[in-house]
């Protein structure tokens, strides 16, 4: 069963998630704080978190920043902010998606089962090419895992499925509408700057030089490329 962690100080939020989740088969721990979250996730091990950014502790930026620091889990930002330089800081901190109060039940399990899946293994050499190398780093497809000068990339899942799909298409462009619909979702296309905060994150990980990447291209007002 897919655990997952709602962390919401608000109660009537979080009967309404336990409720809903409880009722699709997923285990569900609660936390009202960002202190118990982190505290539970340590002992629980969630499938998925799904974090509230208004905690009366301390921010919710602060918490993904914690999980960041041990864990690939998918993080699902529920939240009344709803500026784009909030949604950018909570996507740059290490978010994989970001849900604005208030919101429909139907929407937000969408986006938690698409999170599952982002997060879950791809197949194996039934694909083809497994792994891919370049001058600077190791693409491992079936084993779900990036090396550079020797060590492992900690990459989150969304990072991780962003990279996958521009590998598989390599050298081939991706247009940006492709790239949010097989990433975020279907109902996905416009949000351009979830690209944007995403390609900038791969390529300060895994490009020599990440203001002249070589190996992850832009098409200006297109999409990007992957180059070996």
């Amino acid at each position: 069963m897919t655990r997952v962690l709602v962390v919401d100080d608000e109660p009537q939020i979080v009967r309404a998630l336990v409720i809903n989740l409880k009722a699709r088969k997923y285990e569900v721990d609660a936390a009202p704080d960002g202190a118990t979250a982190l505290r539970l996730a340590a002992e629980r091990h969630p499938d998925v978190v799904v974090l509230d950014l208004g905690l009366p502790d301390m921010d919710g930026v602060e918490v993904i920043k914690g999980l960041r620091g041990w864990t690939r889990v998918p993080i699902l930002v529920l939240s009344a902010r709803q500026t784009s330089d909030e949604k950018v800081e909570a996507l740059d901190a290490g978010a994989d998606d970001y849900v604005t109060k208030p919101f429909g039940m139907d929407e937000l399990l969408a986006r938690l089962r698409a999170a599952v899946r982002r997060a879950e293994p791809v197949g194996g050499a039934e694909d083809g090419v497994v792994v891919v190398e370049t001058e600077g780093f190791t693409v491992d497809l079936a084993a779900k895992k990036v090396h550079r000068d020797g060590r492992d990339v900690r990459l989150t899942p969304t990072e991780w499925h962003l990279l996958e799909v521009l590998v598989r298409n390599g050298g081939r462009l991706v247009s940006q509408k492709q790239l949010l619909q097989e990433v975020w979702g279907p109902s996905y296309g416009t949000e351009t700057n979830y690209l944007r905060v995403y390609m900038a994150q791969l390529r300060r990980k895994l490009e020599s030089d990440p203001s002249h990447p070589r190996h992850f291209v832009t098409e200006p007002g297109m999409g990007y490329r992957f180059e070996r």
